[in-house]
């Protein structure tokens, strides 16, 4: 079974940036679309950023167009979240997730899931 592991969360000031990383142990994730998803306490889980495991076709949630990317790194096995300028409403744990689905158009089932990194922005 696929296991999937965040890291990088941690605190940052408004107007900040971060990295986040997801990478597979044992498995390449270029087969795989790779969603990143953000629930904060009290709200519905957002997907924020999808990659497909195809072309790199990437699609973003309006919250974070233009401020989120989602980079492959294939070299080191890892799709990558960076996250520039960032509001303290970005405050959430975030989690990776892998699907079989070659699209991150329509619905996509989640097929696997880490268990999330925090990312707090506050002054």
């Amino acid at each position: 079974q696929l296991q999937l592991v965040e890291s990088g969360g941690g605190l940052v000031q408004p107007g900040g940036s971060l990295r986040l990383s997801c990478a597979a142990s044992g498995f390449t994730l270029d087969y795989y679309a790779i969603g990143w998803f953000r629930q904060a306490p009290g709200k519905e889980r957002e997907r924020v950023a999808c990659i497909s495991n195809s072309g790199g076709s990437t699609k973003y949630a309006d919250s974070v167009k233009g401020r989120f990317t989602i980079p492959r790194d294939s070299a080191k096995n890892t799709v990558d979240l960076q996250m520039n300028s960032l509001k303290p409403e970005d405050t959430a744990v975030y989690y990776c997730a892998a699907s079989g689905h070659r699209s991150c158009l329509g619905y996509v089932p989640w097929d696997y899931w880490g268990k999330g990194t925090l990312v707090t922005v506050s002054s």
